[in-house]
């Protein structure tokens, strides 16, 4: 039964003054030398924009990166290759089993580029995942652990197998305190897709984004686009995060000024399932989001149909961006007009499960 839950949102009209590090410049240069690359496509939808009063309207469809149905080969395959490299350094020795928790996308990334460089994996899912999901992790080679719990507590569990042993290697997508090295390597990986989105909006003939829509789980892609945007570069977008109304975590925690855990329910969302964000990238959360909203899996899988239709076949947590769009876009704090620039990020195809 899809969820109906009232929708939360929260304002930060100062966010586009905060500054931040840019990321590395080197990472598009490593995704583009990897066999398989092309950019993915950034599709205009003229009714969308006509729909919610701007000038153009693109989204970022991330339903096929490198042959995956979600973007997350792209933090994976930057993180895996710096931590192996880090481990190198440390002169650890002998073969790596790479291990990750998941409910499907980022698993199926890091047993993917393990399978790419001849390296075990193994992937811990929540019960919940659903077979063909964890099918499709094994389908690269991987061993599969079903954890009967939730995805906080899969996290855990894989973190616990990779503590102490050299042998393996834990490529995490969230942090927590002691563990944040590889989360970074990991939101890294992901400005190739930032820089993708420039390139190709001036392709377009198109002004710089007005306006980012971002899904949030833990945080980390929003992390990306808020250092992406607020580097000091003159990419000043604003950025809106969206996440499951039944799983608000950083709408909560910017509410409350503080980092939040919150319960989690059952939503159609599944990759944005998340109860805590990720303590890496909350400081970015906290200064460089102009702003957050929840959406239901109605109106997340509204947006959804509403894409198929328009020949973009988002995954229901790769349409939440237009969700909460419509939920947001009469906020005057958010600049939008006739004549703005807004792009959406469709982080899964209809396939994928981003998490």
């Amino acid at each position: 039964m899809l969820t109906a839950a009232a929708t939360d949102s929260y304002l930060r009209p100062g966010a586009r003054a905060w500054r931040c590090r840019p990321a590395p410049a080197d990472v598009p240069r490593f995704h583009r030398a990897l066999d398989g690359y092309r950019p993915t496509p950034l599709v205009e939808l003229p009714a969308l924009a006509a729909e919610v009063g701007v000038g153009r309207l693109f989204v970022k469809d991330e339903s096929d990166r490198f042959g995956l149905p979600a973007f997350k080969i792209l933090g994976a395959s930057w993180a895996i290759r710096q931590a192996l490299a880090d481990r190198a350094d440390r002169a650890d020795g002998g073969q790596i089993t790479l291990v990750a928790a998941t409910e499907g996308n980022h698993g199926r990334a890091v047993a993917r580029v393990a399978r790419m460089l001849r390296r075990p994996a193994h992937i811990f899912v929540p019960q919940t995942i659903g077979a063909a999901s964890a099918a499709a992790i094994r389908s690269e080679g991987a061993t599969v652990t079903t954890v009967p719990d939730g995805y906080d507590e899969t996290v855990r569990r894989a973190a616990a197998y990779a503590t102490g042993d050299p042998s393996r290697l834990l490529i995490q997508d969230t942090a927590w305190p002691g563990y944040e090295q590889v989360p970074a390597w990991i939101v890294e990986g992901y400005s190739t897709l930032f820089h993708e989105v420039d390139e190709q909006l001036a392709a377009a003939g198109a002004a710089p984004a007005a306006l980012v829509g971002v899904p949030v789980g833990v945080g980390s892609l929003a992390q990306a686009a808020v250092v992406h945007h607020r580097d000091g570069r003159g990419r000043p977008a604003a950025l809106l995060g969206v996440e499951p109304a039944v799983a608000g975590c950083v709408t909560a925690s910017l509410r409350a000024g503080a980092l939040t855990e919150v319960p989690t329910g059952t939503t159609v969302l599944a990759g944005l399932n998340c109860g805590v964000p990720s303590s890496l990238a909350w400081p970015y959360l906290r200064d460089g989001l102009d702003a957050a909203t929840t959406v239901s899996d109605n109106e997340a899988v509204r947006a959804r149909a509403d894409l198929a239709a328009l020949g973009v076949p988002a995954g229901p947590s790769g349409a939440a961006p237009l969700a909460g769009l419509r939920a947001m876009r009469h906020h005057t704090d958010l600049g939008l007009n006739r004549a703005s620039t807004v792009v959406l990020l469709s982080t899964d195809g209809a396939a994928g499960r981003p998490a």
